[in-house]
């Protein structure tokens, strides 16, 4: 009633009816009817990121039932039923007590594992409790009692089991009530704790074990690990992993067997565990407990290492040049394959116990080596020493030593030998099955055997024939240890024998070989000296035959030479013959043509005269008529500059006067000087400068230059100059020239007829 008022009136109100002290009394009434309505209503609160478990304290139905820890129909103790984050009412505290614990987590790629303190005991031959249909452990009371009624004629569902279970928990956050489960993760162990300190210690135990087997990650298989190599055990290779698995629940094996058969491995089959991962589907398939035959391949794998181990090993590699002969340790009794001639052993078929008929060939495999293990053996030749300190890579001849021998003649020397081998890889399996591996094979059977054939070659042999025998020896011995090899599965390729040698240095093989060196080099010196001496007669004879040869070449040479020459003239015979043959063709065609040729140019040349008569005839009248009119013209214009000449003459009224006119205007125009530095004086007496007379010569012989000087003295002295003698003869020659060109000149009729003028004398 007063809360109701309280909540109506509000703090005024409350202060006006009950001032001073009163209100402090009415505040704290008023806070416990508050905390007595959360009391007396039973509320619990629960964070979000938390659950909270129930445990009643005492209830009227009692405890829990004979052999249960968890309460299942409101018992007192441990209830089965989780609260959620939120508000819940009801739960008083005089009779529950709620645990708030936090949501369980399991990180990224990790895995979780489960405990439960309560559920159905296990059975004898388990030691996992199985699954249960619970939602990953957050329904207790299904994991208990289940909540689903199975259809008539159905299977009820298994229920949770106490202890460790098979179920793993996956990354994520799960609400588990963790007063029946306890989960442990890599980093925390989420429990309820109510059991003391040997719980802890155990739980604390368990998450150890299962770190130190790396069991809250995954199993990663194919990571490349180290491993010896097959054939060199004291190197490391690198080789990818597989892991073999062992299953630590179930049935266990039947007697005599060691290896757990394959189940439920194909995805199609009705219990597929998905490589262990499901270990209901694992053991509902028949799987059994220990060791299995099918390994994990390549990839990631979540398995319950509480319910299966995973070890690592390699993958088993077959080099090139090698077989792997599998013997195999799994499988049922097989039927023998080899034979009945066959008394070493059984060879039987894959899936069988004994040596597989079948080997691997070169590669990669990945076989379990607990079901069997992989014996190699060489297909390629390989060579074994029987060498004292020399082995080879293979080492299979590391324990072989040089043969011992005797000889018929007492010698002891020791024989190195090399013998190659070949084993078909088809009858490898024979050869595994018959001595166990090659390195025994050749120990217990090879070794023996040429040991006692060489000694038996030996004993009948000195020393001396056991080393000039050497090949017929290893012929034998190729052909004898190749019949004896193959009873055995193996091939014989050839058989190399070494220099015998003694132990000690300077022995008495040594002395031995000196002296068949000595004899031998001196059956080599008389065989030198015999051919030294042939040599010699054959040198002789050949002399006098190179004699005879070089008298013989020449009459041979000259013989020669005479058929030579006589061939050469029968060839230049006929080749001349053949010449003329030619020539004479040649020339009857030359000529024949020629004929037609200066037939042709006969009518030709006939047919060019009578044109070239023709046109000579016109040229001549052309020529003619040309020539005259040249003629008459060159006689035209001369006769009149004769006249024009002749006119100027007699003008001067005296030729010289005209003839010194035309001297006086070159001089006029002359580059000479006029008054000559030199003057050389020609005499008028009729005598010469040098005193010599010239009687009735001309006065004309005085010169040009005195004919000059005379006429300039007669002149100014007043002498009259006479008219020049044959004057009147050329007036009469060029009237005559003019009237014969007058006459000779042509005349053109109208009708263009040209008719000469008649002769006017």
């Amino acid at each position: 009633m007063f809360a109701a008022m309280g909540m109506w009136l509000g703090p005024m109100l409350w202060a006006q009816l009950f001032p001073g002290d009163w209100f402090v009394f009415l505040a704290a009434g008023f806070f416990g009817v508050v905390l007595g309505a959360v009391v007396l209503s039973g509320m619990r609160y629960i964070p979000n990121n938390r659950v909270g478990i129930v445990e009643t304290l005492w209830s009227p139905k009692g405890s829990v039932p004979e052999g249960r820890m968890m309460a299942l129909m409101g018992e007192a103790g441990f209830q089965a039923d989780l609260l959620r984050g939120g508000v819940h009412f009801g739960l008083w505290a005089w009779q529950y007590r709620i645990h708030r614990v936090n949501l369980v987590t399991v990180p990224q790629g990790k895995i979780g594992y489960v405990y439960a303190r309560d559920g159905e005991p296990l059975e004898a031959s388990q030691t996992l409790g199985r699954v249960a249909a619970c939602n990953n452990f957050q329904d207790a009371r299904a994991f208990l009692v289940g909540d689903v009624v199975p259809a008539p004629g159905e299977e009820a569902l298994p229920l949770g089991q106490r202890g460790r279970q098979r179920m793993i928990l996956r990354e994520g956050v799960y609400a588990i009530n963790l007063a029946l489960f306890v989960v442990i993760t890599e980093d925390a162990a989420y429990r309820l704790e109510f059991q003391g300190r040997r719980e802890l210690e155990t739980i604390v135990g368990w998450q150890n074990e299962l770190k130190a087997s790396n069991g809250f990650n995954p199993v990663v298989i194919g990571a490349p690990i180290q491993a010896p190599d097959p054939i060199h055990p004291e190197r490391q290779i690198t080789v990818d992993s597989l892991g073999i698995v062992t299953v630590q629940d179930g049935p266990s094996l039947g007697p005599g067997e060691i290896i757990a058969p394959a189940v439920g491995t194909r995805r199609e089959d009705k219990h597929f565990h998905n490589n262990y991962q499901d270990p209901e589907a694992f053991l509902a398939a028949g799987g059994h407990r220990g060791r299995q035959y099918v390994p994990l391949t390549d990839g990631t794998y979540f398995i319950n290492r509480w319910f299966a181990s995973v070890e690592v090993v390699p993958k088993t590699v077959v080099p090139i040049g090698f077989v792997g002969v599998v013997v195999s340790y799994y499988g049922r009794t097989g039927q023998d394959v080899s034979g009945t001639g066959f008394r070493h052993g059984e060879r039987v078929a894959e899936g069988e116990r004994g040596v597989l008929e079948r080997p691997l060939g070169p590669g990669k495999y990945g076989f379990n080596p607990y079901a069997g293990s992989i014996v190699m053996v060489p297909t390629t030749n390989f060579v074994l020493h029987w060498v004292t300190g020399r082995t080879e890579t293979h080492r299979y001849d590391e324990s072989l030593r040089s043969i011992d021998l005797v000889t018929k003649d007492a010698y002891e020397p020791t024989l190195p030998l090399s013998v190659v081998v070949h084993i078909d890889y088809q009858k490898a399996p024979n050869v595994i099955q018959r001595f166990g591996d090659v390195k025994k094979l050749i120990t217990q059977t090879l070794d023996p055997m040429l040991s006692a054939f060489f000694r038996d070659v030996a004993h009948k042999r000195t020393m001396l024939q056991l080393l000039q025998d050497r090949d017929d020896i290893q012929r034998e011995g190729r052909e004898t240890l190749s019949a004896r090899f193959s009873q055995f599965d193996i091939e014989c390729v050839d058989v190399l024998i070494g220099k015998p040698d003694t132990a000690e240095a300077g022995g008495k093989i040594e002395t031995l070989l000196e002296q068949l060196r000595q004899r031998q080099l001196s059956v080599e010196q008389i065989e030198t000296y015999q051919r030294q001496r042939a040599a010699a007669e054959t040198l002789q004879t050949l002399n006098d035959a190179q004699a005879q040869a070089t008298m013989q070449t020449s009459l041979t040479n000259s013989k020669v030479q005479i058929q030579i020459v006589e061939n050469q003239g029968e060839a230049e015979l006929a080749k001349t013959r053949k010449a003329a043959e030619a020539d004479l063709a040649r020339a009857q065609k030359m000529a024949e043509q020629m004929v037609v040729t200066a037939q042709a140019e006969l009518n030709r040349s006939r047919k060019q005269a009578e044109q070239m008569v023709v046109l000579a005839q016109a040229e001549a009248e052309q020529r003619t008529l040309a020539g005259k009119g040249e003629a008459s013209k060159i006689a035209q214009i001369g006769l009149s500059e004769a006249s024009v000449l002749l006119r100027k003459v007699q003008s001067f009224s005296d030729p010289r006067l005209y003839a010194l006119t035309q001297i006086a205007n070159q001089l006029a125009n002359s580059n000479q000087p006029l008054v000559p530095q030199r003057v050389f004086m020609a005499g008028t007496s009729g005598h010469s400068a040098n005193g010599d007379s010239h009687h009735g010569a001309d006065s004309s012989a005085q010169g040009l230059f005195g004919l000059l000087i005379s006429l300039m003295v007669a002149e100014k002295s007043g002498f009259g100059v006479a008219e020049a003698e044959g004057a009147k003869s050329l007036e009469e020659y060029a009237e005559k020239m003019t009237r014969e060109a007058m006459t000779v000149a042509p005349s053109t009729t109208p009708n263009g007829v040209t008719n000469a003028k008649p002769d006017a004398s």
